[in-house]
């Protein structure tokens, strides 16, 4: 009987403890009723869900071409621009200014027969063509020593370097030198299975960003030029179409003069 007894005293302790420990668990827990929460941070909460739209502010980055003088080798050198590269992809860079730490630029034939290119150059090119999306390259790079090591450059993957089938809003592409009708625009290869017709009449050779408007045509597809910026500024895309610049240091401090920085 006694031991009867004990049991349920035990039982009942059990149980009181359990009751107490979950108690303690629901006073610990985090507050889920937007409610009670404070009203600055209800409204930075209801800001973050409601923000839609464009990116109307640009992300630059300023550095010296001379940092490739710290690589031995051209494909080291290549290496590293590529590296550089990816890292502006990464943290979504708009625009690059290279300048000259010596104030000085060396002039360098088009040919690229230079026993070592200029760093400044050689880095705004390197940029330039891992900016560049693939189906574009062969009518925007000629042949060039700079671009001898090319194979060792790691894609950026951003998102204007899309494959045939993505379907995008935008797309980057060339006019192609093609017969059409006056007043009928032109037509530009965007890198799909068709071209796309445009409603302006462009020069051959020119590239520029398409929006794309109809993809269900049987010859053709249809879309209209725009600026660059309008990926960036309508919806938001990352569309790095301005890496590469090459300026003197001279020119930096003389532009931002201009600009008042």
């Amino acid at each position: 009987m006694a031991d009867e007894v004990e049991g349920q005293h035990k039982k009942k302790a059990k149980k009181k403890a359990k009751l107490k420990h979950e108690k303690r668990k629901r006073d610990l827990s985090p507050v889920q009723d937007n409610s009670v929460l404070p009203s600055k941070l209800r409204k930075e909460e209801e800001d973050i869900n409601t923000i839609s739209g464009g990116r109307q502010f640009t992300i630059s980055l300023a550095l010296p071409g001379s940092i490739l003088d710290n690589a031995q080798s051209p494909e080291l050198r290549t290496y590293l621009a590529g590296q550089i590269a990816r890292a502006l992809a990464v943290f979504s860079v708009d625009e690059v200014v290279i300048f000259d730490e010596s104030g000085k630029a060396k002039r360098e034939s088009n040919s690229g027969l230079n026993r070592r290119s200029d760093p400044n150059v050689l880095l705004a090119r390197i940029l330039q063509y891992l900016e560049c999306p693939q189906y574009l390259r062969k009518n925007f790079f000629p042949k060039h020593s700079d671009l001898q090591y090319a194979g060792l450059l790691n894609p950026l993957d951003t998102p204007h370097h899309m494959k045939v089938d993505d379907d995008m809003p935008y797309r980057e592409g060339v006019v192609v030198d093609r017969p059409v009708k006056k007043g009928c625009g032109s037509f530009v290869n965007v890198g799909m299975r068709k071209e796309v017709r445009i409603d302006r009449s462009i020069k051959p050779g020119v590239r520029v960003t398409v929006k794309m408007v109809d993809t269900s045509g049987a010859k053709f597809y249809s879309g209209t030029v725009v600026s660059p910026s309008a990926p960036r500024t309508e919806q938001g895309l990352y569309w790095a179409t301005m890496l590469g610049w090459l300026l003197l240091l001279g020119s930096v401090y003389a532009e931002s003069l201009q600009r008042g920085l």
